[in-house]
């Protein structure tokens, strides 16, 4: 059993760690009696700390918000992490974040012990931030969203879209993400029975935010990032085309320097949809595929590649009469 000071630490990271507990998890969690707990709680309110209680059978704590700041709780590789991003949102895509957050900086660097301030140095030293090109978004909506997402609350928004069209969503949020130039949220679209992805600079949220809600079977990390990317790709695309390719879907989803829905048309063939905001750039695009395709019903596509086709050809008899010669 930890001691009484250990413990309390302890019983304070997990409160920092998560919303709600129940006193039998705490317990669990400490190898301690739900009574013990409940006298830990008293200790920690007595040390300034807002530890807010819910009653009834299955009642718990969760950490409130209090008049002052209470000293967090860091390990080593946290605090490391902590000033690197605070570094990285000095020139990120938060607006007016920069000024606060080399401020939070000072303050950390100030009471690391010299074993990691010289790890934080070497980051900096070695580190040349590029301002954000992308849209800034508020830093009072992301902490909105952030907090609906993690109290599983519905949202309501006004959206513009790319197009300029508005409209009013209501949604399930689940995930912020980040691209390192926009930040989007996952949601699940009520109006559109489907998972939705929106730019958070394009959203005005609406309040009071709305009832909880049961949360849905989540896609993979990996499936909502490539769902993104695809997003992201295919939003600004002016032109598309359905092109079939002599070979296998693994092949071409291997080429493509964006994530794309490929539909196999047996072991040597397949056919997806890429798109562009010129038909030329597609045509290189499908060049460097390194197979051969045809395209279907796409003449402005067919067109630049014959273009590019003939400016190849021109180059290879170019330089072979530059070699004759």
């Amino acid at each position: 059993m930890l001691e009484t000071s250990a413990r309390l630490l302890r019983l304070l990271s997990l409160l920092q760690a998560r919303r709600d507990w129940t006193s039998a998890e705490l317990a669990d969690r400490l190898d301690v009696t739900t009574r013990t707990v409940r006298n830990d709680v008293d200790r920690l309110r007595r040390l300034g700390y807002p530890v807010e209680a819910r009653p009834g059978v299955a009642g718990g704590y969760r950490l409130g918000a209090g008049g002052t700041l209470p000293p967090l709780l860091l390990d080593d590789e946290e605090a490391v992490a902590v000033a690197v991003a605070l570094r990285t949102a000095a020139g990120g895509s938060v607006a007016g974040i920069e000024e606060t957050s080399l401020r939070a900086l000072t303050k950390l660097q100030q009471i690391l012990p010299p074993r990691l301030r010289h790890r934080v140095e070497a980051f900096r030293s070695a580190t040349v931030p590029m301002p954000s090109r992308g849209a800034q978004v508020d830093p009072e909506v992301l902490t909105a969203l952030a907090t609906a997402c993690r109290n599983r609350e519905r949202l309501r928004f006004d959206y513009r879209a790319h197009s300029g069209a508005a409209s009013r969503r209501q949604v399930e949020p689940y995930r912020l993400v980040n691209d390192r130039r926009r930040w989007y949220l996952l949601a699940w679209d009520l109006d559109r029975d489907d998972w939705r992805t929106f730019r958070i600079d394009r959203v005005d949220p609406k309040t009071p935010t709305g009832p909880r809600f049961t949360p849905r079977a989540l896609p993979p990390d990996h499936e909502i990032t490539a769902r993104l990317a695809r997003g992201i790709g295919e939003a600004t695309w002016r032109y598309r085309a359905r092109v079939v390719v002599h070979a296998p879907a693994a092949h071409v989803r291997g080429r493509m320097p964006i994530p794309v829905d490929v539909e196999p048309l047996g072991d040597d063939r397949c056919a997806f949809v890429p798109g562009s905001d010129d038909p030329r750039t597609l045509a290189m695009y499908l060049v460097m595929l390194d197979a051969d395709f045809h395209v279907v019903d796409a003449p402005e596509l067919v067109d630049a590649v014959r273009g590019l086709a003939g400016r190849l050809q021109r180059a290879v008899e170019a330089s072979g009469d530059a070699a004759s010669s």
